[in-house]
């Protein structure tokens, strides 16, 4: 398998994720369907501690933690609720790294266009700028740093928060998660040096009990920046 392979797994499953998850359902559930759904379609391990799955519903998605502290909560899904899913396949020492927020209004997960509460559709809205907005901003001379910077005052200044618990956007796919480098303050290396690279900007409004976040992986390919 390939990186775009992997990926795609875990593509496939938040897709999936999107069929079953309904009001009153338990978050480990949630989690048991979308680990046994990759390995379904093809991974066989997940590269984060041995998680594939990391779930967070209502206000527990503003929460930011190391897969290392991370344990699953036994809490059920509400009819109006969001949950965040981050996914963790890995094929060989090909990993997949995805994560999407999903909004469940009057007990049916629902598009982003038609989401009525307005806070939830402008975080998955500001999610989707912060992406755009690495797509512009990137160069092949662009460092993480400087990407660090500007992703960071341009969540300030639309009104957001960083709720990394580190204060980063991502990092670098590699074999062995202890070599990952991450686009945080003083990582001066150039993005381009790095095959691929995870941007999973995690913000949230000032005292909001919702956090939000989208992970994709991207590539450089002749110069361009594109979507694994």
């Amino acid at each position: 398998m390939d990186y775009k392979e992997v990926q795609q797994i875990a593509r496939e499953t938040i897709e999936y994720a999107k069929t079953f998850i309904k009001p009153g359902m338990n978050l480990l559930e949630v989690r048991k369907l979308c680990e046994q759904k990759m390995l379904e379609l093809g991974a066989d391990s997940f590269w984060y501690w041995d998680i594939g799955a990391f779930v967070f519903a209502g206000d527990e998605t503003t929460v930011s933690v190391s897969g290392k502290q991370y344990v699953t909560s036994d809490r059920t899904i509400n009819g109006n609720d969001i949950v965040t899913i981050d996914l963790s396949p890995q094929n060989g020492n090909i990993w997949g790294d995805f994560a999407r927020t999903i909004i469940l209004e009057n007990g049916v997960v629902t598009d982003k266009d038609k989401i009525v509460n307005a806070e939830w559709k402008n975080g998955l809205l500001m999610e989707d700028k912060l992406h755009n907005e690495l797509i512009e901003f990137v160069g092949m001379k662009t460092t993480f740093e400087e990407l660090y910077y500007h992703i960071n005052e341009l969540i300030l200044k639309e009104g957001f928060i960083n709720l990394d618990f580190m204060g980063n956007l991502g990092h670098s796919i590699v074999k062995n998660k202890n070599d990952r480098v991450y686009t945080e303050k003083g990582n001066t290396q150039m993005i381009s040096d790095i095959k691929y690279f995870t941007f999973e900007p995690h913000i949230s409004i000032p005292g909001s009990k919702y956090g939000y976040k989208k992970e994709n992986i991207y590539y450089f390919e002749n110069g361009k920046l594109l979507e694994l």
